[in-house]
């Protein structure tokens, strides 16, 4: 069964008909070639697929497209605006917070809800917010400061804007 479904995804609005039982992340990839939402468990347990659905993290494999009917997704496409990069992706950047970079954009997503929610965590709040996530690469402690960096960059910016 296929249905028809409308969704504003980094900005622009998309309609699309989808099959009853397609996953979010299977329809950003293949059908809007959205190739940053990486699938990695289908099971919720990795974080590589999660994305910001109407400004919450959510992991789009353990959710229909066709649940996401009318809602609003930011994928790891549409952080960087007007070729600057979001702050968290230039933290990541800055402070090497990626080895192989298959969870980076899990990573990221999770760290913009978390900044959004809370613009000055501690270490602790960092990793806890990132227990949904799975690195094998780097052991998390400069993920932990790329996100440390992105919030003092995101105050920084708030500041100057005052």
């Amino acid at each position: 069964m296929n249905l028809s479904i409308q969704v504003e995804v980094n900005g622009k609005k998309h309609r699309s008909t989808v099959e009853a039982r397609q996953l979010l992340v299977y329809y950003l990839r293949d059908q809007l070639r959205l190739t940053g939402t990486h699938i990695g468990c289908d099971t919720s347990s990795c974080g590589a697929c999660t994305v910001i659905l109407d400004g919450k993290a959510v992991k789009s494999c353990t959710m229909l497209a066709a649940q996401a009917d009318g809602c609003s997704i930011t994928t790891v496409e549409g952080l960087a605006q007007n070729g600057e990069l979001h702050p968290i992706q230039e933290g990541f950047r800055e402070e090497h917070g990626l080895q192989c970079g298959f969870c980076t954009p899990g990573m990221i997503m999770t760290a913009v809800d978390l900044l959004n929610k809370n613009p000055e965590p501690t270490e602790t709040e960092i990793r806890h917010a990132l227990e949904g996530n799975f690195c094998r690469c780097t052991g998390y402690h400069n993920i932990v400061k790329a996100i440390q960096y992105a919030a003092t960059k995101m105050k920084e910016k708030e500041v100057a804007h005052v």
